[in-house]
């Protein structure tokens, strides 16, 4: 059947007419047409082929079973191909009738009153026809099948997901729906159920949503915004930055005040338009913009921030009511600290129940403040037309419009204070900037917003083009109705003259300069401008004591910090954070109760200044890192503006107050690091890893410009580890060489395909290993048909650039005389393979072996792959399942108990990524969510663990978490452990490059070996120049600048080696050696070992005889000088191409590295790796 269904959605007039009848039948007469009774309603459809025999009913009743559930409700199951089942079971008359009774849950209306077991039969008209015109009837019936009014749902047809939002939900998110893996749609066997299903008749998007509380953006963002940028310097202090900066100097005074908000304004649209946006406001913002570090520190001291403010509002409110309670003489107990704290505690409290009630209450009761705000505003404006209502109004400097009042207070007149401060603009900007701040309060409460994205931008920006239109028109007003200084001498009016306006600066109480009341002078009627203030401060207070909780509860909800995460807990259905609403109000009333809110004043606004700062930081760098998500619909900013925002930000933050400049960025750093430190386990896309990458890649392509020079070389090693944790040493010496210094890549060969899933959970047991051991590396896996393709694979391809491994790492394949011929073939063939690459050969023999996966266990949470249970591959029926199963249980005993699992004895592991291979036929292909839950646990255990990496028990357990032996954890740790007065023995026989000189210096250099000695030994050429040659080799290794402690030559390697040697070596080959033999036709058996190449004959001893004495010789050599150091590095011999069969060759390996220390084989590429030139 086509996954593309063709249909029409014309009239009935239009359509070609219908073979079938579409008659609804209910579910009660299922039963009599299972049976095959002729019942009224049992027509030629369903019923009535259910009826004709026993594999047809089968076949409709297993048909009928999977399409619904108990209730005989129709389950909706992509998963399930109904065509092949009934193709199988019936026959093709009850197939059509079967394939058209399988509808979708959405009915049309007009079938909504029926039961929810009403199928549809669908009547062929021509039961007659041919058996011959089977195929045009079936497609026919397919081209009629999608019906447009009772066809069922296009899904049905295909595993395909169609693209619907809820596809690209968080998949943590409620409403998320299920889109087929890729394995999924790729492999036929596979299958998955829709576990994510959205929930019907329930649009997440909307404003209610089962009884949860949303916001629009009038009530939500604009409302608030205009309640906290209206404060209490509307009232108390415009009129005076008037006094002091005058019309135009306050207008410019205003319009920076301005810039600086509205910049920061348009960047938080930008971002606020970039993705969906949840609770938590700023922070939400800018830990999702530059991470949880930045993110985490601002959200902090933003909500401490918006607590302590509560606090400044309260007590603002406070003294407002004590100044109208000192008019009427009245007093709680002494008229001053101590009423402020009684008044200040108790208004909080109210405050309290009024945010703890509900979202709802609140809301109303801003709207109540707004609504006596604006009053009290208008009540100004309309007393500045009304003029001196008293002579003692205009004694007091009120005149009404004057334009040579206007014209005096054009411009500045900066004086000093009574405290000794001389004013300049400055100074006046930084006291009236906190009347522009609030434009975050709408952001904060994000979560309680129907749309965040659309009205963020709206309300803030609306909001502060009100309230910037407010002050200047009020600053005109001011500047045109009052004069800086009045006595406000009454006999001055009364006798006519203008003395009143006539007195020193610091002498008069009345006027702009001077009094604080100047707007309660100027309005219409008095007691409204008290109301305007109370409800500026209250409501100020009311948005704060809400702001506090929402960001600090979304801040706990991501546990960056520890001991917090109690508070994330919300209450309702608006989840409401009642813990963090009585945090804010103990916060709040603590530092009533201090008092000397003033000299917090500053901070408060440097807090908020540093939240401007990184929201326009967040803007640009996002601009600038330019990652593909960076796709905000709000068009109206620019990255050099946004960081022309954040500059200025800083500047005003050092303006307030250079102090309190430098508290807020200690501040922000410190919790910055302590973000940094605890590494918390979050993955948000931040444009900080955007620009990673970007770095990154210039970098690399930089790299790629830069001609290689020999002194800038560096040890790029590929690793043939397989999973890090199974060969844990061989990875300690590689990462010794490379730490700090160049790349390093643990390979890892598959044996056959593995599903990607497979694949990405190596991929993290990988990471979590690197991560637990500090170790800098990479992990490359790849599958192949063996070993030795996959190797040949990850050689070819691993890398970029000039970042490419120049080195290959394996591990000594101990086993080689009894694994299979053909491994060990591979084996050997990998060495070829390396050098035709020009790739530098390591090969590191430990005496204990280097296969630790079963003697460890499983360290990051994961079960050894005899543990795992077994599960189908796309490929694989049950019956392989079994048989494998029982070979993996047969297998125990074999080829597995091969490895090194007993420290006591030499390891016999096979070749080092060949386990690997093993252990992915018998691993599941799907993961076990236990295991990937235990190792989320391990890794958050790991991060918050206080033991010493230095600790190898804490690095190390056994099977269960056992502790491990002291022997055992020594010789794990052979390469971390740090030694003292170790010997490292390099055996530089031949010129490499100078590969097998250089790597042993850099293990000298590193700290564990740091006070190692170099013992060097090479091989003299003639015993006669000895001193002489040595001399030489001393100056070599001088001008090489590489300490050395001894230098030994060895004279006479051509001297025939001991009888022992050579039955040692004669006893390894025993097993490979075939006499050559005679055909008939005379000729030798060179066929014989074309197929097999792990044979050693006659001739090929013959032709390497030299070299096999030369190698027993070094043998006794090795034993006699080398055999208590610590490390023996040796130039490796030369693999000869169709010279050296891989059972000889490894036999020279045998004899040289057997009962020998740590032994490392190391062969360079025949180019120098080190120069004595500057």
């Amino acid at each position: 059947m086509s996954d593309t269904i063709s249909f029409e959605l014309g009239s009935a007039a239009d359509r070609p007419p219908n073979r079938f009848q579409v008659n609804p039948v209910n579910g009660n007469s299922r039963k009599s047409q299972g049976s095959g009774s002729d019942g009224p309603e049992s027509g030629s459809g369903v019923g009535a082929g259910a009826g004709t025999g026993g594999a047809g009913q089968d076949g409709t009743h297993e048909v009928y079973r999977r399409l619904t559930n108990a209730e005989g409700e129709l389950l909706e199951d992509d998963t399930f191909d109904a065509t092949q089942m009934l193709n199988q079971h019936q026959p093709r008359q009850q197939r059509q009738s079967i394939k058209s009774s399988f509808r979708d849950k959405d009915k049309p209306s007009r079938f909504k009153d029926l039961q929810t077991t009403t199928r549809f039969q669908v009547d062929p008209q021509n039961e007659e026809s041919d058996e011959s015109n089977d195929s045009q009837e079936e497609r026919e019936l397919l081209d009629n099948e999608y019906d447009t009014k009772y066809g069922k749902s296009f899904r049905h047809f295909t595993r395909e997901a169609l693209p619907r939002l809820d596809n690209y939900r968080n998949m943590m998110s409620i409403q998320a729906a299920y889109r087929p893996t890729l394995d999924e749609l790729h492999n036929a066997t596979l299958t998955g159920k829709n576990t994510h299903s959205l929930t019907r008749n329930q649009d997440p998007e909307s404003g209610i949503m089962n009884g949860v509380l949303k916001f629009g953006w009038i009530k939500g963002v604009l409302v608030r915004c205009l309640l906290n940028i209206w404060g209490v310097m509307l009232f108390l202090r415009l009129s005076w930055v008037v006094g002091q900066a005058g019309i135009i100097e306050g207008f410019l005074l205003i319009l920076t005040t301005t810039a600086v908000t509205t910049i920061t304004a348009l960047s938080m649209s930008a971002i606020s338009t970039n993705g969906v946006i949840k609770g938590g406001g700023t922070y939400y913002m800018i830990s999702r913009s530059l991470g949880p570090e930045f993110g985490g520190s601002i959200g902090l001291i933003f909500s401490l921030a918006n607590a302590v403010a509560c606090a400044m509002y309260v007590v603002g409110f406070c003294e407002s009511m004590l100044a109208m309670m000192t008019t009427f003489e009245w007093e709680i107990v002494d008229g001053g600290v101590q009423d402020v704290r009684i008044i200040g505690c108790i208004t909080i409290l109210l405050l309290l129940i009024i945010v703890v009630v509900g979202m709802e209450w609140e809301a109303k009761a801003q709207i109540g403040l707004l609504i006596i705000l604006l009053v009290a505003i208008a009540d100004f404006v309309i007393g500045s037309f009304i003029g001196p209502k008293s002579d003692l109004e205009l004694s007091k400097g009120f005149q009404g419009y004057n334009a040579t009042l206007f014209k005096n207070n054009l411009f500045a007149d900066y004086r000093q204070e009574k405290g000794g401060v001389q004013h300049d603009f400055f100074s006046v900007f930084a006291i009236f900037f906190p009347a522009a701040t609030g434009i975050l309060a709408g952001a904060n409460i994000s979560g309680d917003l129907k749309d965040p994205q659309k009205s963020i931008p709206k309300g803030t920006i609306l909001a502060i083009v009100i309230t910037t239109g407010t002050y200047l028109i009020m600053v005109l007003q001011c500047g045109a109705t009052v004069a800086r200084d009045a006595t406000g001498n009454l006999s001055d009016v009364v006798n006519g003259s203008f003395a009143f306006l006539d007195c020193q600066p610091g002498e008069c109480s009345y006027g702009l300069q001077n009094s604080f009341q100047v707007i309660e002078l100027v309005s219409g009627f008095g007691p409204l401008i008290y109301a305007g203030c109370y409800a500026a401060t209250l409501s100020s207070a009311l948005a704060s004591l809400v702001s506090a909780p929402k960001v600090f509860q979304a801040l706990c909800k991501d546990e960056l910090y520890p001991k917090i995460v109690w508070f994330a807990k919300g209450y309702g259905k608006n989840n409401e954070p009642v813990r963090g609403y009585v945090l804010t109000f103990i916060i709040a009333s603590a530092f009533i109760l201090i008092g000397e809110l003033n000299l917090i004043a500053p901070l408060i606004s440097n807090f908020f200044l540093a939240a401007y700062m990184l929201i326009n930081f967040s803007t640009f760098h996002a601009s600038l890192a330019k990652p593909v998500g960076w796709r905000p619909t709000f068009k109206y900013f620019n990255m050099w503006l946004s960081l022309l925002g954040a500059i200025l930000c800083v500047a005003v933050m050092f303006l307030i107050s250079w102090a309190t400049a430098l508290i807020t960025f200690v501040a922000v750093l410190a919790l910055y690091l302590i973000v940094a430190y605890r590494k918390p386990d979050v993955n948000w896309g931040s444009t900080t890893q955007a620009q990673t990458y970007k770095n990154a890649l210039m970098s690399v392509q930089q790299l790629n410009n830069v001609e290689e020079h020999v002194k800038n070389y560096r040890p790029q090693i590929l690793v043939l580890s397989g999973l890090p944790n199974t060969r844990p040493v061989l990875v300690d010496l590689a990462y010794m060489l490379t730490k700090n210094l160049s790349l390093l890549v643990c390979g890892h060969v598959l044996r056959g395909s593995s599903s990607q899933k497979y694949r990405t959970n190596l991929q993290e047991r990988a990471s979590n290993w690197f991560r637990k051991h500090r170790v800098k590396g990479f992990y490359a896996l790849v599958d192949g048909e063996d070993f030795e393709s996959g190797t040949r694979a990850l050689m070819q391809a691993t890398g970029i650039g000039k970042l490419k491994p120049n080195i290959i790492l394996m591990g000594y394949k101990t086993d080689w005389q009894t694994c299979d011929r053909k491994e060990l073939v591979q084996y050997f063939n990998v060495m070829h393979k390396a050098l035709d690459m020009y790739l530098s050969v390591a090969i590191l023999r430990a005496p204990q072996g280097l296969d630790c996966s079963l003697l460890l266990g499983s360290q990051d949470g994961w079960k050894p792959s005899s543990e795992v249970p077994r599960t189908l591959q796309p490929n694989e029926s049950s019956g392989d399942l079994q048989a494998v199963d029982s070979h993996a249980r047969n297998a125990l005993g074999g080829s597995i108990d091969s490895l090194s699992r007993n420290v006591s004895q030499a390891s016999s592991t096979s070749d080092l990524s060949f386990i690997a291979g093993n252990q992915a036929k018998d691993v599941s292909g799907m993961p076990d969510p236990l295991d990937a839950k235990s190792a989320n646990l391990v890794n958050n255990s790991l991060r918050k663990s206080k033991l010493k990496h230095d600790d190898p028990s804490s690095l190390y357990k056994g099977p269960g978490g056992t502790e491990l032996p002291k022997e055992v954890l020594s010789d794990l740790t052979l390469f971390t452990r740090k030694r003292s007065h170790a010997v490292i023995d390099v055996w530089w026989l031949y010129d490499d490059g100078g590969l097998t000189l250089l790597l042993p210096y850099i293990i000298s250099t590193r700290r564990t070996w740091q006070t190692c000695k170099l013992r060097v030994y090479a091989l003299a050429n003639k015993k006669a120049e000895l001193e002489f040659e040595q001399r030489s080799m001393a100056s070599l290794l001088s001008k090489f600048r590489i300490d050395y402690s001894d230098l030994t030559l060895i004279p006479d390697i051509t001297k025939k080696p001991l009888e022992s040697s050579t039955q040692f070596f004669n006893e390894l080959i025993k097993d490979f050696v075939v006499a050559e033999k005679e055909g008939e036709n005379g000729s030798s058996s060179r066929a014989t070992l074309n197929e097999d190449e792990a044979l050693i004959t006659d001739d090929d001893m013959l032709a390497v005889q030299d070299k096999t004495n030369r190698y027993l010789r070094l043998r006794e050599y090795l034993r006699e000088q080398s055999t208590k150091s610590d490390l023996v590095v040796m130039t490796l011999p030369m693999p000869r191409k169709n010279i050296v069969s891989a059972p000889l060759y490894m036999a020279w390996l045998e004899s040289l590295s057997r009962d020998m220390p740590p032994f490392l084989f190391v062969r360079g590429n025949q180019t120098s790796v080190l120069t004595f030139y500057s």
